[in-house]
């Protein structure tokens, strides 16, 4: 290799050695060498060396040797000349005097004379001292610092400074990620704070608890939201196969608020059948059938009812022994329609009671003598309460379950729907989340106010619209039969027979023959059909004076005997 630095004193050399570690190269002096060096003479044409500032003709030097060979390169070959040796402070020529000095390639004047010696010049390198003053004024061209690359000594503080700035790396890099972590984690909190809020302003929309939206008759808003809901109902009939008469209740499924409601229907309500004419359910049941019925519900409470169920009361107790048996908590003794008298009550009065198929129709279908008949109909409810807690909540068995019964359904309900709607409803009762309801029904059969609000509106999604009370009769009972249980009879058959009941009390005092009266002439017709229906002789019937707003008026004596209702 000859990467070498000449100083250009004399001879001495600096060879490269390697760099450091900052990537600079590093030179050592290579020791001098006794090689015969010929001038350079870019003039040898005239045999003359070159003198810019000379006049005359100078003596003829030797061509200059760049790479110290000690020969002469062709193109300047003008003669033979003699090689000049540089030893013990003589001239370029080897000689003293007259000899013309040597070319300096760095532009240091040429002069006769004795030259100082270039190698006592020394070479500055970077952490060294420079030369003599002596020696740097023998010289004609200073060398700066950026002409080279120098060699630089390690510093103790070097690694002091490197350790620094890594401190100072590490420090801001924490900095900023501490920085980091908190914009995290602030956002994540403000997401949070979000989502809580939303979540609670929903709960309490879901709940109605929001400000201007609990009242459920003071905003329109409200109500459109509980009629958007869907709903899933169907009407089941308990008919009674032993002692006659029915039970209804509407089974409602919202699937938008995930509950469920059992809505009990009382007999006297009023309905209007296929022909306009004025009638109770207990008689649309009887007389319409299912389809007719169905239709006249939907008409009265705005309802959309998808299938009719008829549950008599023999496939009612095979269904609990089925399911095996239920649990409820029943309000009175009920004795056994198949027992003796003073025999002990087949259902006994007390909480969680485990009824078993025949004792859950027992009760579902008891009537205590003066009760009414909306509580045989809560007793009915609880009962089927009880069925939909201890019914499966898996849509494929309890399909099975319904096959078992082996019933004929009516056309507007597949054991398949019927099943997996009561598999929906189990799934709610067990939860908790099935409730019961009664109907509020007025004296006359109509809604009132409250149905259309508690109920109608709010269970059923629907629009509460009686039937005109032009339409039907309107009766006046009063009661001086001595058993005040005639007067809910009566009102019964009436209801049962079109006809509008209206309270008419209970007398002071009995009589032995019942009376029905009428106003006018035109009213003889309805009260002669109000007697027949009540199965009174037609010679009760009278003109005479009517209170109150009744077409009608009856006063029942101990000669009445009621039907079974």
């Amino acid at each position: 290799m000859n990467d070498r630095y000449d100083a250009g004193y004399g001879g001495d050399q600096y060879e490269l050695v390697g760099y450091d570690e900052y990537g600079r190269p590093v030179y050592r002096q290579v020791p001098a060498q006794q090689v015969p060096q010929q001038s350079y003479d870019p003039y040898a044409q005239q045999g003359y060396g070159y003198d810019p500032y000379a006049t005359g003709p100078q003596q003829p030097v030797p061509p200059y040797d760049p790479y110290g060979t000690g020969q002469q390169p062709r193109a300047y070959d003008t003669g033979q000349q003699a090689p000049v040796h540089d030893t013990h402070g003589t001239d370029a020529r080897g000689g003293q005097g007259g000899a013309a000095a040597p070319y300096d390639p760095y532009g240091r004047t040429a002069a006769t004379g004795q030259q100082p010696r270039a190698a006592e010049q020394t070479a500055h390198i970077p952490q060294q001292a420079g030369p003599a003053e002596g020696a740097r004024a023998g010289s004609q061209r200073d060398y700066h610092t950026g002409q080279f690359a120098f060699v630089e000594e390690p510093d103790g503080d070097s690694e002091d400074v490197i350790d620094w700035l890594n401190f100072t790396e590490n420090r801001t890099e924490r900095r900023e990620e501490a920085r980091r972590r908190a914009r995290s984690r602030l956002v994540t909190l403000v997401v949070v704070l979000a989502l809580v809020a939303v979540g609670g302003a929903g709960y309490l929309w879901y709940a109605g608890k929001l400000p201007g939206l609990s009242s459920s008759d003071s905003k329109t808003g409200t109500t459109a939201a509980a009629g958007a809901q869907q709903r899933d109902v169907i009407v089941v009939h308990l008919h009674n196969t032993a002692k006659g008469g029915t039970s209804t209740a509407l089974l409602v499924d919202n699937t938008t608020t995930k509950e469920g409601t059992t809505v009990l229907l009382p007999n006297s309500l009023a309905l209007t059948d296929d022909d306009g004419t004025p009638t109770t359910l207990a008689k649309s049941v009887e007389d319409d059938g299912s389809s007719g019925t169905r239709e006249a519900l939907d008409t009265v409470l705005g309802t959309d009812i998808e299938g009719t169920w008829r549950l008599d009361t023999p496939y009612l107790q095979n269904l609990v022994d089925l399911i095996g048996n239920i649990e409820v908590t029943t309000d009175a003794d009920v004795p056994d329609p198949a027992g003796k008298k003073g025999a002990a009550p087949l259902v006994r009065k007390g909480e969680d009671q485990t009824l078993s198929g025949k004792m859950a129709v027992a009760y579902a279908t008891y009537r205590a003598s003066g009760e009414a008949q909306n509580a045989q109909l809560e007793r009915f409810g609880q009962v089927m309460q009880g069925v939909l807690r201890k019914m499966s909540s898996d849509a494929q068995a309890a399909t099975v379950t319904v096959q078992t019964l082996a019933q004929i359904l009516d056309p507007s309900l597949t054991d398949k729907d019927l099943g997996t709607f009561l598999a929906k409803l189990a799934d709610l009762a067990k939860g908790g989340d099935l409730k019961t309801a009664l109907l509020p029904v007025q004296g006359d059969g109509t809604l009132s106010a409250q149905a259309g609000a508690a109920v109608v509106k709010d269970v059923l999604g629907g629009t509460a619209k009686s039937p005109d009370k032009d339409a039907a009769v309107s009766v006046s009972v009063q009661n001086a039969s001595g058993d005040k249980d005639n007067t809910e009879k009566a009102r019964v058959v009436l209801l049962n027979g079109g006809f509008t009941f209206l309270e008419g009390g209970t007398a002071s005092s009995t009589r032995a023959t019942s009376k029905v009266t009428y106003a006018d002439a035109a009213g003889k017709e309805n009260a002669t059909e109000v007697a027949k229906t009540l199965g009174l002789p037609t010679g009760s019937v009278a003109q005479g004076k009517i209170s109150g707003t009744a077409d009608v008026a009856v006063v029942l004596g101990k000669d009445y005997k009621p039907a079974s209702s």
